[in-house]
């Protein structure tokens, strides 16, 4: 057992109850805020004037400034998703958030977090008509 980090388990009822309280606010989102999608693509009327879900509507943003930035994404999902087998990463010896010797990647989740926001609601409240720029809300 000396493997383990020690915890607390007031610590795991915080996980629980932050992730009961998110769960609620996607859920509200989702109600209050309609998938901003219109008719099914058709290749036969162009320019195609589809939006995707509001979940991935900032991917349609960045690919709308040019068709290589999906590559800064792939990236980010690959690193994302490599966390945990990346050399260097010492075990904690207790749990804690947002720990000082992982400041880099603490800022760069943030950084992401709050790109995507932004990205979301550009592209949910600024476009408009095949994907034109403007105030449209």
């Amino acid at each position: 057992m000396k493997n383990f980090v020690k915890s607390d388990p007031v610590f795991f009822r915080l996980i629980k109850q932050s992730m009961a309280a998110i769960l609620l606010v996607v859920v509200m989102f989702s109600a209050l805020f309609p998938a901003p999608l219109l008719d099914p693509a058709d290749v036969s009327r162009v320019p195609n004037p589809s939006r995707a879900a509001w979940f991935l509507i900032w991917t349609q943003e960045v690919v709308s400034y040019t068709k290589y930035a999906i590559y800064p994404i792939i990236f980010l999902g690959i690193l994302f998703c490599a966390l945990p087998w990346l050399p260097n990463v010492s075990p904690s010896e207790q749990a804690q958030w947002f720990p000082a010797d992982q400041k880099p990647i603490n800022w760069l989740t943030v950084l992401t977090f709050l790109a995507i926001i932004g990205l979301t609601a550009v592209a949910f409240y600024f476009r408009g008509e095949n994907w034109s720029f403007g105030w449209f809300f």
